[in-house]
């Protein structure tokens, strides 16, 4: 009898792991010590969001469904809130500690085009400590929490975001400025509301001047777009399987979280979304990204750790990261460290990629005022087509553009005038990159350092570039390159 309670007692904890999986193996063998990253441990409990009254119609609003269901299973302890087949049109969304939120086949939640939904919180976005309005799904300081399943949740960015002519055809462009209500700044630019037009006057990139009330910053709401998945000061996360897309901001953003999961996702934006990053890791430790696709308007697997003075107050590096077996297609870069990286990044693995014409593949990016260190990171098996720009790109003159933007506009930042190093001047340091195959590229590398701070010890080992153009160096020591073959057509 007792070897079968403890049977029984031994079946309930392995179903309540349900996500256990060994994930030892990415960890293996690394050039920097990292521990195992486990997945959230979720009990093994079962709600259904129907229980609490939604109705997957595609226009019954079901923010309250989702309220009552996260609260009544945080309530018990915690367990999976089922989401079925169905389009289920909704408000924020707020995780709690010990729940996963799983979408069966044929589920789509769909974030309400409704910014009176979405109420102004203090946050960080862009690096910043600022006001933007809250997230469509978030989860603040909670720990053992999940988003699987095989569903679709979609944030209905268009309602938010900005539109530039030149990347839509013609078509596109009439139909998406028709919606009422829009702005015309200029006659190549939409804005979505004349609160967005006034937000974005004299904006310092997407954060406005000059708000010195509530009222002041209600006013400018629809520019204050949110990223689409916040999750903040989080422990023991996991995203597996769900197809993210269509974020008003970035699409998934991870801030100072622990022990993050991201897996078999596809994460896809339109590529003329505004400010459309696929994912951000900002500020985070040990996490793994694996095996899953990106396709997005803008950086696609981003690194991050803070801007300027809010980022070197915080003081939380990004470190302890693998991403293995991914693919970025459309995108301004495949893989992209800053340019808000004043905390920092170290120990960083990247292994298996393909990046799919991407506007850059390799994108390391900074300026002045950032500070901030980024070292120890190892890229070891990178295969790479149709690249727009440069197949590898160090730029410590970002200024907000995309290089294919820059390139365009004729932009050529790089000086020999040394300014006074401190705190808030970048390095780049101590970057290993091997076994790197692109085949079409606008250019082959391109290394620009700052005078005062030149990049400095990167090894470059086994790469073929097939481009246009050769590489070019400016500012930089210490670079090794064993056998790098650069083609030119």
């Amino acid at each position: 009898m007792k070897r079968i309670l403890l049977l029984l007692v031994m079946t309930v904890f392995t179903m309540g792991a349900w996500a256990q999986s060994d994930y030892s193996a990415y960890t293996k063998g690394l050039s920097f010590n990292m521990p195992v990253v486990k997945a959230p441990t979720i009990p093994d409990r079962r709600v259904s969001l129907t229980d609490f009254g939604a109705v997957g119609d595609g226009k019954t609003l079901c923010t309250e469904a989702f309220a009552k269901a996260v609260e009544k299973l945080s309530s018990m302890g915690g367990g999976h809130l089922d989401v079925p087949r169905g389009v289920w049109y909704t408000g924020p969304i707020v995780l709690k500690s010990n729940i996963d939120l799983h979408l069966d086949k044929g589920a789509v939640i769909l974030f309400a085009a409704d910014e009176t939904l979405y109420p102004l919180i203090k946050t960080s976005f862009e690096g910043l400590e600022t006001y933007r309005c809250q997230s469509p799904l978030s989860a603040n300081g909670e720990q053992n929490i999940s988003i699987t399943g095989y569903g679709v949740i979609d944030g209905n960015g268009r309602y938010w975001r900005p539109l530039k002519r030149a990347k839509v055809t013609e078509a596109q462009w009439k139909a998406f400025t028709a919606v009422p209500g829009g702005v015309f700044p200029r006659e190549d630019l939409w804005y979505p509301s004349q609160g967005y037009a006034k937000g974005a006057k004299n904006a310092d990139l997407n954060v406005p001047q000059g708000m010195n009330t509530q009222a002041d910053w209600e006013s400018v709401k629809r520019f204050l777009r949110p990223v689409m998945v916040s999750l903040v000061s989080c422990k023991n996360v996991m995203l597996q399987d769900v197809i993210f897309q269509n974020s008003p901001a970035w699409n998934l953003h991870p801030l100072m979280c622990e022990n993050v999961i991201v897996e078999r996702v596809l994460v896809r934006n339109p590529a003329y979304a505004q400010n459309g990053d696929a994912i951000d890791l900002e500020s985070c430790k040990n996490t793994l990204i694996i095996n899953s696709k990106f396709d997005a308007g803008d950086d696609g697997i981003c690194i991050k750790s803070g801007k300027d003075a809010d980022g070197r107050k915080r003081g939380m590096p990004c470190e302890n990261v693998v991403v293995d077996g991914c693919t970025v297609f459309a995108g301004h870069g495949g893989f992209v460290v800053g340019s808000e990286m004043s905390g920092g990044v170290r120990n960083i693995m990247v292994r298996n990629c393909q990046f799919l014409g991407t506007d850059v593949g390799l994108r390391f990016k900074s300026t002045r005022g950032r500070g901030g260190i980024v070292e120890n990171i190892f890229i070891d098996g990178v295969s790479m087509t149709d690249i727009k720009t440069d197949a590898i790109t160090f730029n410590m003159y970002y200024g907000g553009k995309s290089v294919a933007e820059m390139l365009a506009d004729g932009d050529n930042p790089n000086n020999t005038d040394k300014k006074p190093i401190d705190e808030t001047t970048p390095i780049f340091r101590n970057i290993d990159i091997k076994n790197v195959v692109c085949n079409g590229a606008w250019r082959a590398m391109e290394f620009n350092g700052l005078p005062e701070m030149p990049i400095k010890g990167i090894n470059l080992k086994d790469i073929t570039i097939i481009a246009d153009n050769d590489a070019v160096f400016f500012n930089c020591e210490d670079i090794k390159q064993s056998n790098v073959n650069i083609i030119t057509k």
